[in-house]
């Protein structure tokens, strides 16, 4: 009888990791072992700095690398390290610079090309070190000079073919670093590694540069796919992996959630839902920032956890003026039930923010997260068409966590019918509410109302709002005004037979 020839499922590669844990969620476990790799990236984008961490996690987990410099020498190498607080002395470092007898005139080639011999005597050295320190992960820095010392193109692939085959063979993991000053994509070369990471760096006109990495090929595996914010800091380099809300499940139970004062909670229809997020729109000074400490309060008397981010105002004036309207935030924050985390737009990449928001809700156990501004966040992306979107798949995620998410957004303008926003995402929020300025007898008032709410019932009236030492003041309706949303309401004297008339439509 024939044998039946088996269709078992080929192992999954063992993974390398990166010592980046952030890179090692984008690529699904870190790299699979045995494979040459390509990073690509203009100077200064921290390609340096990846690999040095990956030989450096290498040798933590019992894997002894190789640091192969064709461009910087040891000692620069060295400098960059104690930059970061890391020691290089398990690491051996193979600096391929010119010898002096190389460097004199009368050591020049005359018989054969300088390719055929450079080339050749480069790669022969590099491999008689590695046969002899037998690594199991080597970085190679750069390809540039490789290029240079093949100068056929032919020739340049050929030889990183061959290298290729050779560590192969060894079940070594090698990283091929290009500073891309060759013209355009090598497309040849992506071709031939095992996976490609790009690494960018974005100018903006103020503050810091926006840094950004993607994976262009991983053969045979799954990765995170698009752009993901990372940051080059001390002691290490920190990805943040782009946030895809269907990779976490809801598991909640909705329920209301009180702001501690009764009248608002009737104008939402008893409260906010978990789960939910809600947006706050008006202009400036208008009460937005002052309804949603309100919220973290109320939650923190009930022992439940609220971080605020905010970018408008700073941590100080946040403070006083909470006291100044009988909010005790200082002994929520000794609690522990109130965190504030003050962002700098200027300073901080979108995925950075994103990051910390997740953190909040995994690490923290939030149930209420506050973002004020909206406006403050988009400042961190200017021109940044993917907003919209990225603020999609956090509400979504923020939603399948049970979390009530509170944002506020400041409209141009003051009073009157020419106030606009500078983008529009109501229609992501489950819920807004809209405040407003109105003039009665020569006096600035305040009014608040629901325009919308997708899981309940709401009130349609707008109420007076109204603020004091004794903290969020929500008014009867105004039942005696039309126009309250425009700015100049008028006084209806026969409310009687006005609202006669409305019944009868």
């Amino acid at each position: 009888m024939s044998k039946v020839a088996s269709h078992e499922k080929p192992k999954p590669e063992r993974r390398v990791s990166t010592g980046i844990p952030g890179l090692d969620d984008v690529l699904n476990g870190g790299l699979p072992r045995g494979h040459l790799y390509l990073i690509e990236g203009d100077p200064g984008t921290g390609k340096t700095t990846v690999a040095l961490q990956f030989l450096l996690e290498g040798i933590r987990q019992g894997e002894p690398g190789l640091y192969v410099t064709l461009s910087e020498s040891k000692q620069e190498l060295e400098i960059v390290a104690a930059s970061h607080g890391w020691s290089l002395a398990q690491l051996p470092i193979y600096e391929m610079a010119p010898l002096q007898d190389e460097i004199d005139p009368e050591a020049q080639y005359t018989i054969f090309h300088p390719s055929d011999v450079e080339l050749s005597d480069t790669i022969a050295s590099v491999l008689k070190q590695v046969d002899s320190l037998a690594p199991q992960r080597v970085v190679f820095d750069s390809l540039s000079e490789l290029r240079m010392l093949a100068r056929d193109p032919l020739r340049y692939r050929r030889q990183i073919l061959a290298l290729k085959r050779y560590f192969a063979g060894r079940g070594c993991t090698v990283l091929l670093l290009d500073d891309r000053t060759a013209e355009g994509d090598d497309l040849q070369l992506q071709s031939i590694a095992h996976g490609v990471l790009m690494m960018q760096s974005l100018d903006r006109d103020f503050g810091i540069k926006r840094r950004r990495l993607e994976v262009r090929k991983l053969r045979g595996s799954k990765f995170r796919e698009g752009f993901h914010d990372y940051s080059i800091e001390t002691g290490h380099v920190v990805v943040y992996p782009r946030l895809i809300a269907a990779e976490h499940k809801p598991g909640f139970v909705r329920h209301y959630v009180s702001s501690g004062v009764s009248q608002l909670d009737a104008l939402l229809g008893g409260g906010l839902h978990t789960g939910t997020s809600t947006l706050m729109i008006g202009p400036a000074g208008s009460g937005k920032s002052t309804v949603a400490m309100q919220y973290a309060v109320a939650a923190a008397e009930r022992g439940d956890r609220t971080v605020l981010f905010t970018f408008d105002e700073s941590l100080a004036t946040l403070i006083e003026r909470s006291k100044g309207l009988g909010m005790d935030f200082t002994s929520h924050m000794e609690a522990g039930t109130i965190e504030i985390q003050q962002i700098d737009p200027a300073e901080l990449s979108p995925g950075e923010f994103v990051t910390g928001v997740r953190d909040a809700v995994s690490q923290k156990n939030a149930k209420i997260i506050v973002i004020d501004s909206l406006n403050g966040f988009l400042s961190s992306m200017p021109n940044e068409q993917a907003l919209t979107l990225q603020l999609h798949d956090l509400l979504a995620y923020l939603g399948q966590q049970g979390i009530v998410a509170i944002m506020t957004l400041s409209q141009y303008g003051f009073v009157g019918s020419n106030m606009n926003t500078p983008i529009d995402v109501s229609y992501l929020a489950d819920s807004v509410l809209l405040f407003r300025y109105y003039e009665v007898r020569g006096e600035v008032k305040q009014a608040i109302s629901v325009v919308k709410k997708r899981t309940g019932g709401h009130e349609r009236t707008i109420r007076e709002l109204s603020f004091n030492k004794n903290g969020v003041n929500v008014g009867e309706a105004l039942r005696k005004f039309e126009g309250v949303l425009t700015g100049t309401p008028r006084f209806i004297e026969q409310i009687g037979v006005t609202e006669s008339a409305n019944s009868d439509k």
